[in-house]
């Protein structure tokens, strides 16, 4: 695992709000975590979960109103993201920290040709000439395995596959060479075989270049083959964060052994019936004031209706939003 005595992100205390019609929806919930240079973080949990609003709420992605970031940092080399102005924010965008959406489909202009929409940054955020920014947009084509890159520059989002189009997108997020590169749910709408391309893609990208990368997704076995850490979101907030293996071998939280459970299992010749999470997510119309798992949870305890958990160290590098992390809470329950 990379050196994360200096991250190059550092997330605290993120609070995002929406205003709606029927009241304030309470998003995104004191989050907290930070990114190593070079490292790769999933980001896990079921929908809703608060994953995606979080990584938008860090680069101002969100249209507001009716969002309202109201608490928190994120320091970025140095500067906090949240105090830039939006002029600041755009050279941040796209130029030091790449996103790349769920749907390559719908984040494609469909009436420019993929090596207008490859261009653009390069020319907005590194200055390049229309001839140096050809020529690396083929590069990016081909360093994503497009194949006759030359030639793809002059096509359309639609005469691409779904697989491409995400290569497509991958390839813009790419080109101004970011410290960060932020996926969300990347592979989602893609079948397994192109799924596993991107994600083999994905890693030997962080590994030639060295990137930081964000991956959300709520598949706990693509976080298996790809990430470093791990940080599992319920209700707007991190309820467990682990480096990839101790997180499967050592779930610490009953939200993240449940969702491990969700993973179908085949025995010998006979599947096994696949496990559900009985119950619904919590509505996030107040300020958490209980454990946001209470009403799905099958080890609760009387102190989970009273307070919500702050995250207890379980070892030096894994923590859990639990009281049963807590042994003084444990022992105290007994």
């Amino acid at each position: 695992m990379p050196d994360r005595a200096q991250p190059i992100l550092d997330v605290q205390g993120l609070k995002t709000v929406f205003q709606t019609r029927g009241g304030e929806v309470h998003a995104v919930n004191n989050v907290s975590f930070d990114l190593a240079p070079g490292e790769l973080l999933g980001v896990v949990g079921e929908s809703g979960s608060g994953k995606s609003v979080t990584m938008m709420s860090l680069l101002g992605l969100l249209p507001s109103p009716p969002a309202d970031v109201r608490d928190g940092t994120v320091m970025f080399q140095g500067r906090d993201l949240l105090k830039l102005d939006l002029r600041e924010l755009r050279r941040v965008r796209g130029g030091e920290v790449g996103f790349v959406f769920q749907d390559p489909m719908t984040s494609l202009n469909p009436v420019f040709n993929v090596g207008m929409q490859i261009m653009e940054p390069l020319r907005k955020h590194m200055g390049m000439s229309k001839k140096a920014a050809a020529a690396r947009a083929q590069e990016l084509l081909e360093l994503v395995g497009i194949p006759d890159a030359k030639q793809r520059l002059l096509d359309y989002p639609h005469q691409f596959s779904g697989g491409m189009r995400q290569r497509v997108m991958i390839a813009i997020a790419l080109a101004c060479d970011p410290k960060v590169l932020i996926a969300d749910e990347p592979t989602t709408a893609l079948d397994v075989t192109i799924q596993a391309q991107i994600l083999e893609l994905m890693k030997d990208l962080r590994d030639k270049l060295g990137m930081a990368v964000i991956w959300i997704t709520h598949d706990l076995g693509v976080i298996a083959g790809i990430a470093d850490r791990v940080i599992v979101m319920y209700g707007g907030q991190v309820v467990e964060h682990a480096p990839v293996r101790e997180l499967f071998a050592n779930p610490a939280h009953p939200y993240t052994r449940a969702l491990l459970k969700t993973i179908p299992k085949i025995h010998g010749a006979r599947e096994k019936r696949l496990t559900i999470i009985e119950g619904q997510p919590p509505i996030l119309n107040a300020h958490p004031t209980a454990c946001p798992f209470l009403d799905r949870c099958d080890v609760a305890m009387p102190v989970c209706a009273r307070k919500n958990p702050q995250r207890f160290e379980v070892n030096a590098h894994h923590d859990a939003a639990c009281f049963h992390a807590d042994p003084l809470e444990v022992a105290h329950a007994g």
